[in-house]
């Protein structure tokens, strides 16, 4: 590329971002800042732990975006400087840096932009993620265990913390089901596009005769639950059943009946955590599992409504939606979106960005093609 291709490029990316800080508002950004800060520093604030750790989470969110977007915008300033001094000074090197420069800002700046889609009602909010083995056998339940990897690499890279509430384990190797906790702002909005049902094709490595195999899991995701939203469960409505925790984990774990089991009645939902020591604890985690899967439910009924209405009656995105191939060919490919790559192994240990952006891009089309 010429420098007048590296300076149409700064310009575009100038227009980008400059988009961004407009649509994340970034003057309003620095005020919440301030004023979460200002809450922070109240004495009194951790006599409430779970206003406490609303606020510092909310904080520590604002000021990571307050910080991504300065310094894209330092990076961006610094990246015409350069350019202007490598034009006057005909030096090809510094062209060059300026060349793998822009190309990292615009992978940057492309990332966030994606941000700037997630207006749901409820993208804002965290994640409850659950993985569920389908058909296939054993290899299904390692397929299920291979996912709950690969999404926890996934919020490892990105520093969101995570927390896994419940693992039912196969008998032979793999998951039954699992569920977690993204807690990061905006995790909802982000990995709801993940859910669907996920293939898996490879040589299984419980074939005896080396057969290839075709195997299946389901991922739901729900966002979690705040305390604004009207979700009431009646004690009438649920069971509450007490069990030893199964699996790896620590004696006071395995010895105790410390896993609750909730059932709703009226929908057969049914969820468990197992991950805490106390009882209470594992009961009030799995009630706000259970609140999420039932306002998820309650959204679901709605959208179905006005699917109803509509006249186009297509099947919902999330349904077949990504396969990894391992054999006879190594690829893993987005069904909706064509988003392919042939690095599977990356794709397992988390890399999955690329596929998490073209789906909400393409949600967002979707989107807009319906209205």
């Amino acid at each position: 590329m010429t420098a007048a291709d590296f300076a149409e490029e700064l310009k575009s990316l100038d227009a980008t971002l400059r988009n961004v800080e407009a649509v994340l508002d970034l003057d309003r950004l620095r005020r919440d800042r301030a004023d979460l800060e200002e809450r922070a520093a109240e004495p009194h604030l951790w006599d409430d732990p779970a206003k406490a750790q609303q606020v510092t989470s909310r904080l520590s969110y604002v000021q990571g975006e307050i910080t991504r977007l300065e310094r894209l915008r330092s990076r961006l300033d610094d990246a015409g400087v350069l350019l202007e001094l490598a034009q006057a000074e005909q030096d090809q090197s510094s062209l060059a840096e300026v060349g793998t420069e822009l190309t990292a800002l615009r992978g940057a700046i492309d990332e966030l932009e994606v941000r700037t889609l997630l207006s749901g009602e409820y993208d804002a909010r965290e994640a409850l993620v659950t993985l569920r083995s389908g058909a296939g056998g054993v290899d299904a339940a390692d397929f299920a265990e291979m996912l709950l990897r690969m999404y926890l690499r996934w919020a490892e890279r990105h520093g969101y913390p995570t927390e896994v509430y419940d693992t039912s384990y196969a008998e032979e190797a793999g998951l039954k089901s699992a569920t977690f906790a993204v807690k990061a702002p905006y995790a909802y909005g982000t990995l709801s596009v993940e859910a669907g049902t996920h293939r898996l094709v490879r040589i299984s490595p419980y074939d005896n005769q080396g057969r290839r195999q075709t195997s299946f899991a389901a991922v739901e995701v729900v966002p979690v639950v705040e305390q604004s939203d009207d979700v009431e469960v009646p004690d009438g409505e649920i069971r509450v059943d007490v069990y030893h925790a199964g699996g790896p984990g620590g004696q006071g774990v395995n010895t105790t009946d410390s896993a609750v089991r909730i059932t709703h009645l009226p929908t057969g939902i049914v969820v468990t955590c197992q991950n805490e020591r106390s009882q209470l604890q594992n009961k009030a985690t799995a009630m706000g599992v259970l609140k999420a899967k039932l306002l998820a439910l309650r959204r679901a009924e709605e959208q179905a409504k006005m699917d109803a209405i509509r006249t186009d009656a297509a099947g919902s995105w999330g349904d077949q939606m990504r396969s990894y191939v391992l054999h006879p060919y190594q690829m893993v490919k987005d069904l909706r979106t064509e988003q392919e790559t042939g690095n599977p192994t990356a794709v397992f240990d988390g890399d999955i960005d690329q596929f998490i952006e073209a789906g909400i891009r393409w949600r967002k089309q979707r989107e807009l093609a319906a209205r």
